[in-house]
């Protein structure tokens, strides 16, 4: 089946947001019957003749066509009564949907799922719909038409697939599964998987499983695989980050990466490897709340960029002459992220109008001032002792010993302020301009510092930060002129709404990037 087959009947670019996505069944049927690898994650199929819905990819024999309905996402199957196979796992699926890039709500608000914010009873569907501002009833319709379920289906869709995953990969009590699985009881747990696959959670683990150690998320750690859709620019990605590596907090070693962690006051450590035969990264996480799982295992996601489908993104940008040769060298580069919002624009103040190099030692420095030092029996790897300090910490802190202008302290304390005034400051607001503004809105932001804080942090795909140089560099032909930032902005209006991943190829492009005068 050709690339550009549609599986919609109308194209993402066609679909603002509140408009709705229809399969093209099929188109959908003709990926099934191929066992396309790249629609995986894309759609999902329910057969009514059993019951059970799969991925396209599914090594059973595809049901006849008149058995089959398709859907954009697993929580719709789910919610149309069909349970997951236990065969091609659809809980391993890349986490890429029919909605991707029609709604800006519907992916904000995914992700604060993603983190579990449908899994305290105490905060429902009116609670996230107000931290989204919109309302209950417009949120449920947005979801209702880009995913074909409820915001309630996709939250209890998102802890049946990650206490399936986890019942399958690892040895955890199946009490501490249900809490990382964000149920609100065991019982609770073990009714949902009754009455889903008719048997209770352990009949489900594998004989393999076995040998592996059994015990707590916090004695023995927890290994999970994360999925992503090929291809994957490994190379790149750990270059970046063993390039901003902040001595005592993380580092690469042996093709692997590793940082100390803090959620809600617990601080723990992840290990990240990657396992190309499976297209799929390798998480270790050794942390004392198994609760915090969900939100660990977004966060990796997001720093890694693991739901992007980089095929369908190049598929745009290459139809630029400027960018193609770039996405034909890398056609597997992603838009590395932040692993916490007010760290990652923290290191944004302080790497302005200075080296990588020492934008990391300046970090190194404000984290030896403030930071916290991991408990001395936590599990942690030898190098690692420090979690980067949080914003109560830096606006308290006397910076006197960091050795830089005044203007751009008063700057952090700005933005300390401002994340401990607003818990949701680097989320995305209702569209790039919206999310620009409220970052601007702190002293000392500029545009180029909000733009850079909006792609690795908020996720905004379409930041682009026109005025860095590392990006203008990239923009300029061989032999020609560098394009002002008024001109790349114009030229880059093409790229939308994928310009924070023209910036990523652009910044790949520079041969001085992983040491340049910006943090790209």
């Amino acid at each position: 089946m050709d690339q550009s087959s549609p599986i919609h009947t109308a194209t993402e670019s066609e679909a603002p947001d509140g408009a709705s996505l229809s399969l093209d069944p099929q188109a959908c049927y003709r990926a099934l019957k191929a066992r396309d690898s790249r629609f995986d994650g894309r759609f999902f199929v329910g057969v009514t003749s059993t019951g059970i819905y799969c991925r396209p990819i599914c090594p059973a024999p595809s049901a006849k066509f008149a058995n089959c309905r398709f859907f954009g996402s697993a929580a719709a199957a789910r919610e149309a009564g069909f349970r997951p196979c236990l065969r091609c796992r659809p809980e391993t699926a890349p986490e890429i949907g029919a909605w991707s890039g029609t709604s800006n709500t519907v992916r904000r608000g995914l992700a604060l799922i993603a983190e579990g914010a449908l899994d305290d009873e105490r905060h429902g569907v009116e609670h996230l719909a107000t931290r989204l501002g919109v309302g209950e009833r417009q949120l449920r319709r947005l979801f209702q038409e880009h995913l074909g379920a409820s915001p309630i289906a996709v939250a209890q869709t998102r802890r049946i697939h990650l206490a399936k995953q986890l019942i399958h990969e690892t040895r955890l009590p199946m009490a501490e599964i249900a809490m990382a699985a964000g149920f609100g009881s065991v019982r609770r747990f073990n009714e949902t998987f009754q009455a889903l696959f008719h048997r209770p959670p352990s009949a489900l683990r594998r004989k393999s499983q076995s040998a592996l150690a059994a015990g707590s998320a916090a004695a023995s750690g927890v290994v999970v695989k994360l999925p992503y859709r090929p291809p994957y620019d490994w190379p790149f990605m750990l270059s970046y980050l063993a390039a901003r590596a902040i001595p005592g907090i993380e580092m690469v070693l042996a093709e692997r990466y590793l940082r100390a962690v803090e959620i809600d006051g617990a601080v723990g450590c992840v290990e990240i490897a990657h396992d190309a035969a499976a297209n799929s990264l390798t998480a270790t996480i050794r942390f004392p709340c198994v609760k915090a799982l969900p939100t660990l295992i977004a966060r990796i996601k997001r720093v890694f960029d693991l739901g992007a489908d980089v095929g369908l993104i190049g598929q745009h940008l290459a139809q630029d002459p400027i960018l193609a040769p770039l996405i034909a060298a890398r056609p597997g580069l992603r838009a590395p992220g932040g692993w916490d919002g007010f760290e990652l624009a923290i290191r944004a103040i302080l790497g302005q109008q200075v080296t990588v190099t020492a934008g990391r030692q300046l970090a190194a420095r404000l984290t030896a001032i403030c930071g916290t030092e991991l408990p001395a029996n936590s599990q942690h790897v030898e190098g690692i002792a420090r979690v980067f300090p949080n914003a109560a910490q830096v606006a308290a802190a006397d910076l006197t010993a960091l050795g830089m202008p005044g203007a751009r302290k008063q700057t952090l304390f700005a933005l300390a302020e401002a994340a401990l005034r607003d818990p949701d400051l680097f989320r995305a607001a209702g569209d790039i301009d919206a999310t620009i503004a409220k970052l601007r809105a702190i002293k000392g932001i500029g545009d180029w510092t909000a733009h850079y804080i909006a792609l690795r942090v908020v996720r905004e795909p379409d930041a682009f930060p026109a005025s860095d140089i590392g990006i203008l560099r990239g923009a300029t032909p061989p032999g020609g002129t560098r394009p002002t930032p008024q001109a790349l902005l114009q030229m880059a209006e093409q790229w939308r709404p994928w310009r924070a991943y023209a910036a990523q190829h652009l910044w790949a492009a520079d041969e001085s990037f992983i040491a340049s005068k910006t943090h790209g």
